[in-house]
C-alpha cells in the first residue's frame, strides 16, 4: 500500500492545479501545480513501491489529468476532476509497496 504523502500530493495535483488554473484564468500556473505535485509524488512512489511502480503511477496521473478533460464533457468539470483524482488514490493505496 502506498503512503498516504502520495495521495496528498496527488491531490494537490488534480484537485489543486485545476482550482488554481480556474480561479487565476492561467492553466500554466495549473500546470505547473500539477507538475510539482506529480513529481513529489514520484518521488513518495518510488521510495515506497520502486520505480517501475512509480513510472506506472506517473502515467495514470497523468492519463487523469488528460481523461479528466473528456469526461468533464460528460459529466461537468469539477465532478471530473473529483473523479479521476479518486480513481488516482484508489490506484496509488492498491499499489504494494516494495520489500525491506
Amino acid at each position: 500500500m502506498a503512503s498516504l504523502p502520495a495521495i496528498a500530493l496527488t491531490t494537490a495535483g488534480l484537485v489543486g492545479g485545476f482550482a488554481t488554473a480556474r480561479s487565476t484564468k492561467n492553466r500554466p500556473l495549473g500546470g505547473a501545480v500539477l507538475a510539482a505535485a506529480g513529481a513529489g509524488a514520484f518521488t513518495v512512489w518510488k521510495k515506497d513501491s520502486g520505480l517501475p511502480a512509480a513510472i506506472g503511477l506517473t502515467v495514470l496521473y497523468l492519463g487523469a489529468f488528460g481523461g479528466s478533460h473528456l469526461l468533464a464533457k460528460k459529466i461537468g468539470a469539477w465532478p471530473a476532476v473529483w473523479t479521476v483524482t479518486g480513481a488516482t488514490a484508489i490506484a496509488s493505496l492498491l499499489t504494494p509497496k516494495k520489500k525491506s
